[in-house]
């Protein structure tokens, strides 16, 4: 890989992490207001949070992070991004049940490590996917 285009990776795997945490702040924020407050249960309301993140998440990625785009149509490249947020959110979801039913984890510790896998996952299929540069620029 050219110097080049790991230069422009990791820039933008720093930048969609900052988006990633401004996401979660949103997706935790609610989901504490809807178990906590609203009476939930957890399940669903992650799913309404994490969706709520993932409005934010788009909007920023492609305002901030991605300079390259696969799909020339915004609503089929915001269709392909909520599929892969729906695979993220049952990754979240699954994520979430095992930390908190098998391990025994608190709500928030348990979505810490729901947020670490869901990132992995939606960044490496976001960018390979929808924002991946053509190969004649990598």
């Amino acid at each position: 890989m050219p110097f080049a285009s790991l230069r422009n990776l990791l820039s933008e795997l720093w930048a969609y992490g900052l988006v990633s945490a401004v996401s979660l702040v949103v997706d935790a924020s609610l989901l504490w207001i809807l178990v906590n407050r609203a009476g939930w249960h957890y399940l669903p309301a992650s799913a309404v949070s994490f969706t709520a993140g993932a409005l934010v998440a788009y909007v920023l990625s492609v305002r901030f992070v991605f300079h390259f785009r696969n799909v020339s149509s915004r609503q089929l490249e915001f269709a392909y991004f909520v599929v892969v947020g729906l695979i993220g959110l049952l990754i979240n979801a699954a994520a979430l049940s095992l930390a908190i039913t098998c391990i025994g984890l608190g709500l928030l510790a348990a979505k810490l490590i729901a947020a670490v896998c869901t990132f992995t996952t939606n960044f490496a299929l976001r960018r390979q996917l929808l924002f991946a540069p053509p190969q004649w620029v990598k």
